[in-house]
This record gives C-alpha cells, sequence and structure tokens, in this order.
C-alpha cells in the first residue's frame, strides 16, 4: 500500500512545515498509510483549563493524517499535490498532558490513484484518534483529503 521510502518522512515533514515545528510535533511512525505523532505537553500551549488547547489536537491530527497520506502517495508529488479539503473533529473528553494521534487512511491506493490516472481529482478520507498518556480518546478526527493534479 505504500512506496518504498529512503528518507526520514518525519525530519522533513518538521523540516518543511513550519507550524509543525513551532508546536513541536514528534512523528514517532509513518508508513503504510499509517501514522503515528505526538505533541508533549508545553504550557504555552496550554487552554484555560489546563490541557493542549483545541487548536493544538487539531494541528496534532491534521498533521497525522498528511503523514499517512504521504506515506501511500509521496511518490506522487510530481504530478499532484496532496490538499485536505474538508475536517470534521469531535472533542470527546478534556485532554492533559501528552497527546498522540493515530491517522489511519481508509482509501485503496490503487482506487485513488485509478481515478487520478482517469483525469479525476478523488477525494478520500483519513481517521485519526487522539489519545491521552492513558490511551483514553480525548478526540477523533476525519480529513478528506484530495489529490489535487500539478498544472
Amino acid at each position: 500500500m505504500s512506496f518504498a521510502m529512503d528518507f526520514d518522512m518525519g525530519a522533513f515533514l518538521q523540516e518543511t512545515v513550519p507550524f509543525v515545528r513551532t508546536l513541536g510535533i514528534v512523528y514517532d511512525k509513518i508508513e503504510n498509510g499509517v501514522a503515528v505523532c505526538r505533541l508533549p505537553d508545553r504550557a504555552e500551549l496550554h487552554n484555560h483549563v489546563g490541557g493542549p488547547h483545541a487548536g493544538t489536537l487539531f494541528t496534532l491530527a491534521e498533521s497525522a493524517s498528511g503523514a499517512a497520506v504521504l506515506s501511500v502517495f509521496g511518490d506522487q508529488l510530481s504530478r499532484a499535490v496532496p490538499l485536505p479539503t474538508t475536517a470534521t473533529i469531535r472533542f470527546r473528553k478534556v485532554a492533559q498532558g501528552e497527546v498522540v494521534a493515530e491517522a489511519k487512511l481508509l482509501a485503496s491506493r490503487d482506487a485513488v490513484l485509478g481515478r487520478l490516472d482517469a483525469g479525476e481529482r478523488p477525494e478520500f478520507d483519513v481517521v485519526v484518534e487522539v489519545r491521552n498518556a492513558e490511551g483514553v480518546v480525548v478526540s477523533e478526527l476525519t480529513v478528506t483529503w484530495t489529490l489535487r493534479p500539478n498544472r
């Protein structure tokens, strides 16, 4: 389901996406349509109840979803750019401490590339669960992505 990566994609994302560096997101796993990343607990990222701000939770989850997409379609960057089109987040519990996001691509590589090859602009979903240090799901995100053909 993925292409061979001969470089550290987490380091690449930290280098090329300034906001990832700003928040201090760490990529622990990126492969086969799955990405796991974490946001260390930092007081300057807290909200009014002492946990990670909703915006940081969203950014963590969206960043994980993008890494999952790149793990499958990164070899297509010369002909299409992956872009999120919509996102829905559900906050289930108040987050405290370090949080970890796990993203999973729901589409098959062949189906998406088939649509791209047919001249379409494919859309596909990535689901993300964000968990606290105890493993409790604190938020869920679904991001719809597209591969926009390069002009």
